[in-house]
């Protein structure tokens, strides 16, 4: 039957991603899932609902950044299919699963907000992300960022 499918559609197949066993969706809020979905559509850099290496490369190159090609495998390797908004919600809900409460994650900020003013600066954010605790690369924190809305903030001390 597959055969004949493929056969029909001149030979192409088309990206499935596989389905979720749990329902994703319930995992999140309303506004997360939008906020989700927004990050989402950043990163799908040829708009064809999936992401791919070659998305995550341009989305890394329109900020600058020329990952490596092993550190984009990896990523996209994290997924057991095709990643689609399901499959990308499915991915941050197994990584925010049995994370620390968010009382936990607001002192370690104010670690880093030592004036008091609400605000971090991006060069200790990255440095403390890079150098402490579970480490990740400086393309992981780019990526962070990128899925968090994190443009145009302050990056160096005045």
């Amino acid at each position: 039957m597959a055969a004949a499918k493929k056969a029909r559609s001149g030979g192409k197949q088309k990206k499935r991603a596989q389905r979720a066993t749990s329902n994703v969706f319930a995992m999140f809020d309303q506004s997360q899932i939008q906020e989700f979905k927004e990050a989402f559509t950043l990163i799908d850099q040829n708009r064809d609902g999936f992401i791919d290496r070659e998305d995550l490369h341009d989305m890394f190159a329109s900020m600058g950044k020329d990952p490596q090609e092993k550190i984009l495998s990896e990523m996209v390797g994290d997924a057991p299919g095709p990643i689609n908004f399901t499959m990308f919600l499915t991915l941050f809900g197994e990584k925010l699963n049995g994370t620390d409460p968010e009382e936990t994650i607001r002192n370690a900020f104010k670690t880093l907000d030592e004036d008091g003013s609400g605000t971090i600066f991006e060069d200790d954010l990255k440095d403390a992300l890079c150098t402490r605790g579970d480490r990740l690369s400086n393309d992981e924190v780019c990526l962070y960022y990128v899925c968090l809305g994190v443009i145009g903030h302050r990056s160096q001390r005045s």
